[in-house]
C-alpha cells in the first residue's frame, strides 16, 4: 500500500470538500428557489439533496471495499457533473428536486476520499491524517454555503450548479492524476459485500452508538442549516442570500478543530471529544432560542458553537469506528454516514417544518431536542480505557 504522502492528504482533502459541497450549495438559495418554484422548494430540494447523499453512501460507498477507489471517485464526479448541469437547467420543480437527489448520491465520491486517507494512513497517526482530510470535508460544507450565497446573489442560483460542475470536472481530473492506484481490500460480489453490512452492524456495539450519537447530531445542525436562510432574509434581518452566506465563514472556524480533535482521540480517549461536541452543540441552541431571533452576534456565536460542537465529535467518533474492522472501511463508512445523512435528512425535514409552523422558537426547540439526545449517548455507554 503507498503511504499517505502530503500531496495525497491534499488531494484527498480537496475533492472531498469538493465534492460535499454539492449538498449543501442550495441551502442559502433557498428564498430564490421559492421565489421561482414555490415555497414546497425550501423542503423538497435540501430533504431530497440530503436523502439522496444517505441512499449514496448506502449503495455506493461499500464499492470502495471491492473496487479500486481511485476509479470510483473519478466516474462519480464525472457523473455529478452531468446531473449538476440538469439541475442548472430545470425548469419544473420535479426536475430540480430529482436532479438534487441525484447530486446527492454522486456526491458521495467524499465518502470514497475519507476512508482512502484511513487506509493509507498507519495506525498511530490514523485520527490526525483522517481530521486532515476531513478538515477538507468540513470547509467544504461551510464554504459552499458562502460561495453559493454570494454567486446565487450576483448571478442568480443557475450560475451555482453551472459553476459547481465545471468544478466537479477538475476534481475528476485531480483525482485521476493525484491519487495512488490501490487494489481492492475485499474480493466479494455487490450482494455479499451489502450483506456483510448487516453482520457489521449486528456485531459492532461502538459502531452502533457512534452512528446514533453522530446521526442525532447531524439532525440538530441540518435543522438550522435549512432554516438560516430563511430567517436572515426576513425582517428584522433583511438579508440577502450572500449575507445568508457569511455564516459559513464563521462555523469554518469548526473545521479548524479537526486534526486537533483527532489527535486528542489517537492517543487518549475520545469520550470527552463526544460528550463536548454534543454539549457544545445544545448550547448553541440555548443562544439562538434566547437571542437568535433578535440579535445577528448571537447567530454568530452559536454557529461557531453548533460547527466546533459538530465537527469535533465527528472525528472523535470516526476514529473509533474506522479501528474496528480494518478490511472494511468502506462498510463501516456505508452504516455510520447513512445514518447521519438521514438524520440528515430528518433534521433538515423537521427544523423547515417547525420553522413553518411555530417560527423560530419551534426550530430551536427541536434542534436543542435533537443535541440533547445526542448527548445521552456518550454519557450513558461503557467508558472507553484511555490509551498508554
Amino acid at each position: 500500500m503507498p503511504p499517505l504522502s502530503a500531496a495525497t492528504r491534499l488531494s484527498l482533502s480537496l475533492i472531498a470538500g469538493g465534492a460535499v459541497a454539492n449538498i449543501y450549495y442550495n441551502q442559502p438559495l433557498l428564498g430564490l428557489l421559492v421565489q421561482v418554484f414555490g415555497h414546497d422548494a425550501s423542503v423538497l430540494v435540501p430533504t431530497a439533496t440530503l436523502a439522496g447523499y444517505g441512499l449514496g453512501i448506502l449503495g455506493l460507498v461499500p464499492l470502495g471495499d471491492a473496487l479500486p477507489r481511485r476509479t470510483l471517485i473519478v466516474g462519480q464526479l464525472l457523473l455529478l457533473a452531468a446531473v449538476l448541469v440538469l439541475a442548472a437547467t430545470s425548469t419544473s420543480l420535479t426536475v430540480l428536486v430529482s436532479a438534487s437527489f441525484l447530486i446527492g448520491v454522486l456526491s458521495t465520491a467524499a465518502q470514497q476520499a475519507v476512508p482512502f486517507a484511513a487506509e493509507l494512513a498507519p495506525d498511530a497517526v490514523r485520527g490526525r491524517m483522517v481530521g486532515q482530510v476531513m478538515t477538507g470535508l468540513l470547509l467544504g460544507i461551510l464554504l459552499a454555503r458562502t460561495l453559493s450565497g454570494f454567486i446565487g446573489a450576483w448571478l442568480g442560483w443557475r450560475a451555482v450548479f453551472v459553476g459547481a460542475a465545471g468544478l466537479s470536472v477538475a476534481l475528476a481530473g485531480l483525482a485521476w492524476l493525484g491519487l495512488p492506484r490501490t487494489p481492492p481490500t475485499a474480493r466479494i460480489g455487490y450482494g455479499a459485500l451489502m450483506g456483510s453490512i448487516l453482520d457489521l452492524v449486528r456485531h459492532q456495539p461502538v459502531l452502533r452508538r457512534a452512528a446514533l450519537a453522530q446521526a442525532l447530531l447531524f439532525a440538530a445542525f441540518n435543522a438550522f442549516w435549512t432554516t438560516l436562510a430563511l430567517l436572515v432574509e426576513a425582517p428584522p434581518f433583511g438579508l440577502d442570500p450572500a449575507g445568508a452566506g457569511l455564516f459559513g465563514l464563521i462555523g469554518a472556524a469548526g473545521a479548524l478543530c479537526a486534526p486537533v480533535a483527532g489527535r486528542f482521540a489517537d492517543t487518549r480517549s475520545p469520550r470527552p471529544v463526544l460528550i463536548g461536541g454534543a454539549a457544545l452543540t445544545l448550547a448553541a441552541f440555548v443562544v439562538f432560542g434566547l437571542f437568535g431571533g433578535v440579535s445577528l452576534v448571537a447567530l454568530a456565536v452559536g454557529v461557531l458553537l453548533i460547527d466546533i460542537g459538530i465537527n469535533t465529535a465527528l472525528i472523535a467518533n470516526q476514529t473509533r469506528v474506522y479501528a474496528l474492522a480494518p478490511g472494511a472501511r468502506g462498510r463501516i463508512n456505508t452504516v455510520f454516514f447513512t445514518a447521519i445523512f438521514a438524520g440528515g435528512a430528518l433534521g433538515a425535514s423537521a427544523g423547515t417544518r417547525a420553522f413553518a409552523a411555530g417560527g423560530w422558537p419551534a426550530l430551536c426547540a427541536v434542534g436543542g431536542a435533537f443535541a440533547a439526545a445526542s448527548l445521552l449517548v456518550p454519557l450513558l455507554e461503557p467508558r472507553d480505557r484511555p490509551r498508554s
